[in-house]
């Protein structure tokens, strides 16, 4: 019996058995053409997310000074120096360096002198109270402590998300503050002592200060907003590490360093209250 089953089953006709693990060269291609759109399309999702980020940096800014402007027009002065927040707002007894009765929700009260300062560790100051009084006035989105930085550089430790506005740009936010004028080894010489804005990246112990566009970026951006030059206008960048073509602080004539890939700008809008 098991013989003539066999016998049966072999007499049959010879059919080719098909590897399993090998593909035709149009199974190949089709394939190669699959990866080549999903590419593509990741690709092409990432610049216009990228475009869609840069885009924000000018309708944040036209936010921020649009928001503090209004503050002024109501309360005829600069948020976060306001020197009678406490009697819009009450007292946060429990960071404001005068103790006094505890409001709700709190804030700090400035100085008044017109300029957005900074200060220790951990303590409230006008540069974070800033955004907090703009929030508590309904202008502007988002919770803020109103408290410095733990690690600050020269007076100012923004923590975006905490203390500062984060950007729609990927670890990106801003930071008010008063600026003296004063060139150093990343700034322009002659700058206008002024209420400015930063924008960049988060920094370890200053101010979002951390280089976070390419050139070219920087200068779509100071095209559109400003003059397109880094070292002159309303709009600046850093002139050093690879940012501009400078060779110096005071070289106002230099432009972007446009044939750089790298991310080396953040940028300071004087004058912004």
């Amino acid at each position: 019996m098991f013989r003539l089953c066999s016998d049966l089953v072999l007499s049959g006709p010879m059919v080719p058995l098909r590897s399993q693990s090998a593909f035709s060269l149009v199974e190949l291609s089709i394939v190669l053409v699959i990866l080549g759109l999903l590419t593509g399309g990741i690709l092409g999702g990432q610049a216009l997310i990228r475009a869609a980020e840069l885009r924000a940096i000018s309708s944040e800014h036209s936010r921020w000074v649009t928001a503090a402007q209004t503050f002024r027009d109501k309360y005829f002065t600069i948020p976060g120096d306001m020197n009678n927040a406490t009697a819009f707002w009450g007292e946060d007894a429990a960071q404001c360096e005068t103790a006094g009765p505890n409001g709700t929700p709190g804030t700090c009260n400035g100085n008044g002198d017109g300029m957005i300062m900074g200060g220790a560790a951990n303590v409230t100051t006008e540069a974070f109270q800033l955004w907090k009084q703009l929030t508590l006035a309904g202008l502007v989105e988002g919770t803020y402590s109103g408290l410095n930085g733990p690690v600050p550089c020269c007076s100012l430790h923004a923590v975006i998300g905490t203390n500062a506005p984060r950007s729609r740009m990927r670890n990106a936010g801003w930071t008010a503050a008063w600026w003296t004028g004063i060139g150093n080894a990343e700034t322009w010489a002659t700058l206008q002592a002024s209420n400015v804005l930063y924008f960049g990246g988060q920094h370890v112990s200053h101010v979002t200060y951390e280089p976070i566009l390419r050139p070219e970026e920087a200068w779509n951006i100071d095209t559109k907003m400003d003059d397109g030059m880094p070292g002159r206008g309303r709009m600046l960048s850093l002139w050093n590490g690879g940012c501009t073509l400078a060779s110096a602080n005071n070289d106002f004539a230099a432009g972007y360093n446009l044939v750089s890939n790298a991310n080396a700008c953040r940028l300071m809008f004087q004058n912004a209250f």
